[in-house]
């Protein structure tokens, strides 16, 4: 069970730990509270019907939510794949309210989701982000994701124009698969 007190850059203390099923309707309105510029990058909308759908298959997923003052202000999931051709890997997924933006707080979620994938013997991690979405870049690159390949005009941004999306992965050494240098 994930409880981690996270004091970000300008002092205030956010609580990270695991999703409750309590925690879908301050999720919905964590969403619904997004600026249009924290999800230039995403695929919006964020609707109960995705929220729903993105929190239905406990059974495959980690998920984090970081809460200050009662409100979620982050949320951070792994899919873990079901398939057997695909055991050990997962799909990231995080965002965090544009308030909580550049605090450490997607550091720290995107620790915890490593630390987790790691107890549980996951092999790799998958995602996908915007190139154009530079703070989202640095952080994966800070903890070791590798740029496995570009998408050319794969993503229709609400500027009109397309833009190019990274495929990252990172490999997470376990004792019983070879060591991999990050």
């Amino acid at each position: 069970m994930v409880h981690v007190e996270v004091r970000l850059k300008d002092g205030r203390f956010v609580v990270v730990r695991d999703f409750q099923m309590a925690d879908k309707e301050r999720l919905v309105e964590m969403y619904a509270s997004l600026s249009s510029e924290t999800v230039r990058w995403g695929m919006p909308p964020y609707t109960r019907e995705v929220i729903d759908r993105w929190t239905s298959n406990l059974q495959n997923l980690t998920i984090l939510v970081a809460v200050y003052d009662d409100s979620i202000v982050g949320h951070a999931q792994l899919y873990k794949f079901p398939h057997s051709r695909r055991k050990g890997m997962c799909d990231l997924v995080i965002y965090l309210h544009q308030g909580f933006h550049n605090q450490g707080l997607g550091t720290a979620m995107l620790a915890e989701l490593i630390r987790q994938a790691r107890s549980e013997r996951l092999h790799r991690i998958n995602l996908h982000v915007i190139v154009d979405n530079k703070l989202a870049v640095r952080l994966y690159r800070k903890f070791g994701f590798k740029t496995e390949g570009t998408m050319k005009d794969s993503y229709l941004g609400d500027d009109g124009k397309y833009h190019d999306e990274l495929v990252m992965g990172l490999i997470l050494p376990s004792s019983t698969s070879p060591s991999r240098a990050p």
